[in-house]
């Protein structure tokens, strides 16, 4: 069983880890630094970008999630985690900056302007109920990415290699395909480990 480990520094860690033990994998909510040993792949939950920066750095994670990185262990951002995966943030320093994207944040209007779309998410579903608070969207995509869903010509969904990213809250709903989809992701580079 592979284990994978959520950021439990702010969101909705509980859901996502209900969804990875529904999908065969063994969540671990991560609030050490030094658990993130102990993972094969990694959760970047929603919540609130800028807040979550500041406990990254108050409790020293930020090296050690950039070290996670380049070891080429899989990496999983929802919402906020998006914006801390991405290169390039519109009118903001990026911070863990390591996929190939240019993310502009609230893209969809704020709190009272949530809602929830049926998205065709390639390789994941057909009709995805995905549930949108103050997202965030992809702007730009570099030509390794793979853009999985568009909502209103908005890309909302990316993958490039190890990482995988979307605007939405995955784990606020009953289905959990795009996690399974994560899970297959861990399980394929842990397998690379072994050849």
């Amino acid at each position: 069983m592979v284990k994978v480990g959520v950021l439990a520094l702010q969101g909705a860690v509980r859901e996502h880890i209900r969804s990875l033990e529904e999908c065969g994998a063994e969540g671990i909510a991560i609030k050490k630094v030094e658990q993130l040993r102990e993972v094969d792949g990694l959760i970047l939950p929603g919540g609130e970008s800028t807040a979550m920066r500041r406990l990254i750095d108050k409790y020293g994670f930020m090296e050690a999630l950039k070290e996670f990185a380049a070891k080429g262990k899989p990496m999983f951002g929802t919402c906020a985690g998006l914006i801390l995966l991405a290169k390039n943030l519109v009118g903001h320093k990026p911070h863990i900056g390591v996929m190939d994207i240019t993310v502009e944040r609230n893209s969809f209007g704020r709190q009272v302007d949530s809602f929830e779309a049926d998205l065709a998410i390639k390789d994941v579903a057909d009709n995805f109920p995905a549930v949108f608070i103050r997202a965030p969207h992809v702007v730009e995509a570099g030509a390794e990415v793979e853009i999985l869903s568009k909502h209103n010509d908005r890309i909302v969904a990316a993958r490039e290699g190890q990482f995988l990213g979307c605007s939405f809250h995955p784990e606020l709903t009953d289905r959990h395909d795009i996690t399974a989809y994560f899970v297959e992701m861990v399980k394929e580079a842990k397998a690379k480990q072994f050849v």
